[in-house]
């Protein structure tokens, strides 16, 4: 698992290397909760998808993404907002052999 450093900010844009795929990932707050867009090699994986706790985001493997992110409330189980973007609210990647089978 890694975790990847976001700012308590209402949008950003991320870049990062995630088992050796090029990834920006967009996390963006709307008045209906906190949504990502995530995008490798240029070409888009999922779009306006809802953050939730615990929750992957990707899940699909025909996707084509090796691996899923998921957000992590360190303090309780609640939903991820802006405001607690790297305090209590965790961005992480789960590479393909970390996730279950099945």
């Amino acid at each position: 698992m890694l975790v990847i450093p976001l700012q308590p900010v209402p949008s950003q844009v991320v870049g990062t290397q995630l088992s050796g795929q090029d990834c920006q990932i967009s996390v963006y707050q709307k008045a209906f909760g906190l949504f990502l867009d995530l995008s490798v090699g240029g070409s888009l994986i999922v779009a306006g998808t809802i953050c939730e706790n615990l929750n992957r985001i990707v899940r699909s493997v025909y996707l084509g993404f090796g691996g899923d992110l998921a957000f992590v409330d360190t303090q309780g189980d609640s939903d991820p907002t802006f405001d607690g973007l790297g305090v209590r609210y965790f961005l992480v990647y789960l590479s393909a052999t970390e996730l279950p089978s099945g």
